[in-house]
């Protein structure tokens, strides 16, 4: 049986903390024991998670998957996309749970805050309707991805007609966030 290379998160061995905060992929061996604790941020602990929450792929073997769970006060902040000037865009404050566009507070469901987040953060990747409703809604909603449609346009309509097209649909697969190159 061949054996073939998986993916982890490494960090880098580099004395200034700028970089030793910084992390990589690198392929991993079936057999090669990771020591988990090392990856996670201070106060931060983890466990299996749940078989029926991990999604399966057709003639490939289960997936195996972790719950990281990070104290609320020691969570990273979320990026805000930033316009050519380096002005916030749009800001989102997983704090205080509040949203900005070009400074104008944002009157958000928690669901819309959820996905508007999320979306931030992750700027330019594409998400299936699936993912964002096993991301945003979590493992146990039922429902399908016209749900995702729904908050999608709600989203579109609260950032207004100037700032409705930075999230965009890549048709047939789902929706990615693309903060304006220029005005």
């Amino acid at each position: 049986m061949a054996t073939t290379p998986s993916l982890s998160t490494a960090t880098l061995n580099s004395p200034s903390p700028a970089a030793a905060s910084r992390q990589h992929l690198r392929a991993v061996d079936r057999d090669e024991v990771i020591d988990v604790a090392d990856l996670l941020p201070p106060g931060a602990t983890w466990l299996p998670a749940p078989q029926h929450s991990l999604p399966t792929l057709p003639g490939q073997p289960p997936m195996i998957g972790y719950l990281v769970l990070v104290p609320a006060d020691r969570q990273p902040p979320v990026p805000s996309a930033r316009d050519v000037d380096g002005d916030p865009l749009v800001s989102v404050d997983a704090v205080r749970r509040t949203a900005a566009v070009d400074g104008r507070e944002l009157d958000l469901t928690y669901l819309e805050f959820e996905l508007l987040a999320h979306l931030v953060a992750n700027p330019h990747r594409v998400h299936t309707r699936d993912q964002l409703v096993t991301t945003v809604w979590g493992y146990g909603h039922v429902g399908d991805g016209r749900t995702v449609d729904v908050h999608i346009a709600r989203l579109r309509r609260k950032l207004g007609a100037e700032h409705r097209d930075t999230i965009r649909t890549v048709r047939r697969v789902g929706y990615k966030y693309a903060p304006p190159t220029g005005r």
